[in-house]
This record gives structure tokens, sequence and C-alpha cells, in this order.
């Protein structure tokens, strides 16, 4: 079953919350096992159960193990970094940022119920770029996998090289040490992905028990040795902060450990019943990860304050020296670092596929360089351009802001993917749809407007910084249109 397989090495990989960002319905699947295509026997189904869908998949998994791929998808690295930037905003306030991940889970929720319709109706390899190119045109899909491939991806790998070196750094006791080893960290990996794309599928498995035994041992203990009685939800925000405003740059950080949630659509053509089962894989997954996020942050404020969460580059580490002392301490933090190199591996796996989906349209500038495939059968090119794009977002040296970068700048075509759905049911009102977004249009709408909310806090509600680095974002986008335009001349 490589497919099932492929699903799970990516979603119990990564980030932020993640599975691996939009990586895991975003890459062709046919690389991520021994970069190879299927064979005449696994298309035939040869040997495998009778229920097989239109696209040759086998449709074996249940609601069970479609509620844990979910989990696995999502649960990730963010929530051992998040809460600087959450306590942060907050003014070191414990209240609003316990109330974001509640409400940024419920966000998460409906957007994952609303993208999986899309996802099982335009079963194509390479996600929202043929969602939105068959829902906007050719132009939007485009520009979809130019953010991809020169912001998101690279500003992921790059964000979680930097939470890595970071983590080291406070190990080496020389903060100095911190960008050096980040962007060691992103050679080490290239280097990986570019021998074997079987090597760095592989490295899944080993990372994703590193990020879950941290996140039992922080919840058991920090209950068992709460010191702080301090009031959770009081105050709410700080002196003089708008909760609303506030809630805007917490649901930014927040978005980022939910980020995953794309991987559901992946797995819905291997589902035996997706219209009855995957709902509730979703209500189920997205609900036991909200826990699991609430009760971990519950956890670190029974340790340590948000004021003074809010001070630490590594406040899972910080938490974790008070509970088992400087020894054990640095033990939970070695395996938070197994993680984050985990998920930073998965961001680039899945980056490098979108770019060497859109060169295989020879739609994207150098696409007959970066198709190109090594002697494992690796898009090396593809894996170095994003590689290159994230060593040198990495000299930044801010985690913060290049997830907040990558959130923005995905969210945007997210958002657009939400209203695809609504003109899908007006475009297509006959297509067979095998599964249906429930409480239509209410989960749509709801998706969509907490995209809007999102991308117009960050440009304009959430002070000078954030409004210069979506314009950024914004910027690329716009160059992306002279560069469509070329490439479909060229094409002529």
């Amino acid at each position: 079953m490589d497919g099932f397989l492929s699903v799970h090495l990516l979603c119990f990989s990564v980030p932020g919350g993640h599975g691996i960002g939009t990586g895991r319905a975003d890459q062709p699947l046919s690389f991520v096992i021994g970069g190879r295509k299927m064979t005449k026997k696994e298309k035939s189904g040869a040997g495998a159960p009778q229920q097989v869908g239109s696209d040759g998949l086998r449709k074996t998994m249940g609601m069970g193990t479609a509620m844990s791929v979910v989990v696995g998808c999502v649960i990730g690295s963010g929530v051992f970094f998040k809460p600087q930037a959450i306590y942060t905003a907050t003014g070191g306030a414990p209240g609003l940022g316990l109330v974001a991940w509640i409400v940024t889970g419920l966000v998460t929720l409906c957007s994952a119920l609303t993208f999986s319709e899309i996802a099982i109706l335009i079963p194509k390899t390479g996600g929202i770029v043929p969602y939105l190119t068959e829902s906007f045109g050719d132009k939007v899909g485009f520009l979809s996998g130019w953010i991809q491939v020169l912001i998101f991806y690279p500003a992921m790998v790059a964000g979680l090289a930097v939470a890595f070196g970071n983590q080291a750094a406070v190990l080496l006791g020389n903060q100095s040490m911190a960008v050096p080893v980040a962007i060691g960290c992103i050679v080490l990996l290239t280097v990986l992905n570019c021998a074997s794309s079987k090597a760095a599928g592989n490295i899944q498995i080993v990372f994703t028990i590193c990020k879950l035994v941290p996140l039992i041992l922080l919840i058991v203990f920090g209950f068992a040795k709460a010191q702080n009685d301090a009031p959770l939800f009081k105050p709410m925000v700080g002196d003089g902060l708008n909760p609303v405003v506030v809630m805007g740059q917490l649901m930014i950080a927040v978005l980022f450990a939910f980020d995953g949630w794309t991987g559901v659509g992946a797995i819905a053509g291997e589902m035996k019943n997706p219209a009855k089962d995957l709902p509730k894989a979703i209500v189920g997954g997205v609900s036991v990860i909200m826990i699991i996020y609430l009760v971990v942050n519950i956890a670190y404020l029974k340790v340590l304050p948000a004021s003074e969460l809010a001070k630490l580059d590594a406040p899972a580490s910080a938490v974790a020296t008070v509970l088992f002392g400087s020894i054990g301490g640095k033990l939970i933090a070695v395996g938070i670092m197994i993680s984050v190199f985990g998920a930073c591996n998965g961001f680039l796996l899945a980056g490098s596929r979108v770019s060497y989906a859109m060169a295989e349209t020879g739609s994207f500038p150098a696409s007959s360089k970066l198709v190109k495939l090594n002697g494992a059968d690796v898009p090396v090119n593809s894996v170095l351009l994003v590689a290159v794009i994230g060593a040198l977002f990495a000299i930044s040296g801010q985690f913060n802001m290049l997830t907040d970068l990558a959130i923005f700048s995905i969210w945007i075509f997210y958002t657009l993917t939400f209203a695809a759905v609504i003109k899908l049911r007006k475009d297509w009102p006959d297509a067979e749809r095998s599964y249906k977004v429930p409480l239509y249009p209410v989960i749509p709408v709801i998706a969509i407007a907490s995209g809007v909310f999102v991308i117009l806090n960050q440009l304009f509600l959430s002070g000078m910084h954030s409004t210069l680095l979506s314009l950024g974002s914004l910027a690329v986008l716009v160059v992306g249109l002279p560069v469509y335009r070329v490439m479909q001349n060229k094409k002529k």
C-alpha cells in the first residue's frame, strides 16, 4: 500500500503542526517512496482487495485509521516553540493565549472539512495548484505554486532550521551558534534528500516518535510537579492591548502549530466510505489535537508564568529544565531538536516536489533544469532551489518572523481554495461528490471569513513589522504575474 505508506511517512513527520504543511497533498507521491513510479502490477491492483478507486488506490482505510493520520499530520514542533510568540502578543497574559488554541482549532476544523470536498472532487497531484487552476484558471494556479516554491516552503524550512539552531545554541550555551547551526541543518538535509527520497522518507518515521515523547513527558510531569498556581484565564490580555488585534496575531502563531490539516485530502482516496467516515475522522482528529495542545500549554503555565514564557526562544526546554533538572532538560531538548529536524526534512522534501510538479508542466522558470533527476531518481535541482532560498531566509535567525511569513503567504491561497468549494458547487452542479462538506454553506463561510480575518489583520492591524512582512509576500506574488506571462508565451 504505497499510497497509504507515503501519507504516513509524510503526515507523521512534521511540523509546525506538521505532517508537511501543504506538502501532504502537494507533491507527487511516486517520488516519496524510493523515488519511483507505480509499477503496472500496482496500477492494476493485482493482489489487492477488490475495492479500488478510479485513481488506483486501494480503499482499505477506516475511520479510526484516518483519524490517526489526521492527528499525525498536524501534531508537530509548533507547540514547543510558539508559546513565546503567543505570550509576547498577549503582553505576558495567559488568558487569550489559551483561548486562541481553542478558537484556531475550530477554524482548522472548518478549514479541513471544507478543503476535503475539493481534494476529493479534484484528485490530482499537486494539491492547491490543480484545485485553483480548475476553479479560477491557470494564472491563479501558477501563482499558488509560485508562492509555495519561493516563500512558503523555504520560509518553513528556514524557520524550523532556526528553531533547531536556537535549541542547539541553548544546549551549547552559545547563542551565536544558532544561525550557523540552522544553515548546517539545511545543508545536511539537502545532502540526505539528494541522496535518496527513500532515505528522506525513512527519516520521518524515527522523528515522529521523538516528537511525541517530549509532549507526553511535559504533560504528565507538568501537572504532577505544578509550581505556578496563578489563574489560567486571567488576565486575558495585558493593559492597553486590543483583544481583537491580539487574536489575529495569535491565530497566525497558532495556525503554524495546526498546519498539516491539508493532509486529509491525500487520504480520502483510500477510505472505504469517505462521505461517512472523513467528517468523523476530521472532527475526531482535530478535537484530539485541540485537547493535546491545550493541555500541554496549561502544563507549561503550571510550571512557568506566561510572562516568563514570552521571554524564551525555547520555552518547552525551559519548562523541561525546571521539571527534570539540567541533564533531564537537555535530554528533552535533544528530543525536541530531533522532532524539528524531521519537520524541516518534511518541508524540504515536499517543497522540492511542488517545484518539480510545476516544472513538469513547463510553467516555472528554468523548468528544464528543475525536472532533471539524478541517479537516485531525485529532482536534485528542485531540492537545491528550496534549500538555497531557505538557507538565505535562515540568515535572519528569526523563527517567528519566518513562520508568520509562511502562514500569511499560504493562507491567501487556502482561503481561495475554500471559496473554490462554493464556486464549484455552482459551476459543476452535476459533478459526483462522494463527500460534501457538512452544514454547507456555513462551514465554508466560517473558513473563508477566518482566512480573510487573518490576512487583513496581518496587513493592517498588527503593527508595521507585520504589515511590511505581508507586503513583502504580496510583492513576490505580484512579480509572479509577468513571470507567468513570459512562461505562457514560451509555451506557445
